[in-house]
């Protein structure tokens, strides 16, 4: 899809438009000395999912309703920071989205994970650009500044996680017209999200998992028989925090639903998940129509 440039006076039409793609790094993304990446593919494994790697060109793609509320989500799809489920947790999360007259922007960050031992590096700078941009463009795009939030799953899930407890941890030089001061979201839905806690135990939080008083609400949703690094009492854990610091938070936990459910139609109540997610919307306010 080629970029599009969009004026504010068509932002009300753009349901019929092609979506806007957005490079986060005109000139680059910032990689460490001696990165080598494979060219972008998608892998088949005959199953239906489609998954996207070696992205070493990261792009915003504006998904725009017919009639924009003013609300956006970033969307992260999942894949362990390896590969990107690109589309039953990338753009049927923005279809959706729409429909609540959100405008949704599927974030395709960079995978595989160049650091084993740091994967989020490069996805955090991701994250934080992606805010950046936005909130620079928000009049362009007919958006709200103040109501950007971030949806993910998985590893998009702890991408959005760590996107919320550290959006000012800055890893890259930054660009004013880029990037602003303060890169906190809005607020934050993470769907069964993984590494918050570590393997060997799945009752304690991670240290870098901290919340504060400046963390932006959060919904959490989860599969109470998901296991092992993506083990459901990682979001119990992290609502427990919240609720220390009286601070807006929701929690969902399905008895059944395993892992990477995404927009997948299982016939378990972990199907409706999207709906929870519209609920929490709509009662922060953030799908009354916002003023301009």
């Amino acid at each position: 899809m080629k970029p599009l440039i969009l004026a504010l006076g068509v932002a009300q039409t753009l349901s019929a438009a092609e979506p806007a793609v957005i490079r986060l790094w005109p000139s680059g993304a910032p990689e460490k000395p001696g990165t080598k990446i494979g060219p972008e593919q998608e892998i088949e494994k005959g199953d239906g999912i489609r998954r996207l790697t070696n992205v070493t060109d990261p792009t915003l793609t504006v998904y725009q309703p017919a009639k924009p509320n003013g609300t956006t989500v970033i969307v992260c799809p999942g894949g362990g920071y390896s590969i990107l489920a690109i589309e039953h947790e990338g753009t049927k999360v923005c279809e959706y989205l729409n429909t609540l007259g959100v405008t949704a922007v599927l974030l395709k960050y960079r995978v595989p994970a160049r650091d084993p031992a740091d994967p989020s590096r490069e996805p955090l700078q991701d994250a934080q650009r992606a805010i950046g941009i936005l909130r620079h463009r928000a009049a362009e795009f007919g958006i709200r500044p103040d109501r950007i939030g971030i949806l993910g799953f998985s590893a998009g899930g702890h991408l959005t996680v760590m996107a919320s407890l550290h959006p000012n941890d800055r890893t890259y030089p930054q660009d004013p017209a880029l990037d602003v001061p303060d890169a906190t979201p809005d607020f934050a839905i993470p769907v069964y999200p993984a590494y918050l806690t570590d393997k060997t135990d799945t009752f304690q939080l991670r240290p870098e998992i901290k919340v504060t008083p400046k963390s932006p609400p959060v919904c959490l949703i989860h599969a109470h028989d998901d296991k092992g690094a993506t083990s459901s009492s990682a979001s119990a854990l992290l609502y427990l925090e919240y609720k220390k610091l009286n601070l807006p938070a929701e929690l969902h936990i399905y008895a059944k639903g395993g892992h990477g459910f995404g927009m997948k139609d299982s016939g378990l109540p972990t199907a409706d998940w999207h709906i929870r997610a519209g609920e929490f919307l709509k009662a922060m306010g953030w799908l009354e129509t916002a003023k301009r």
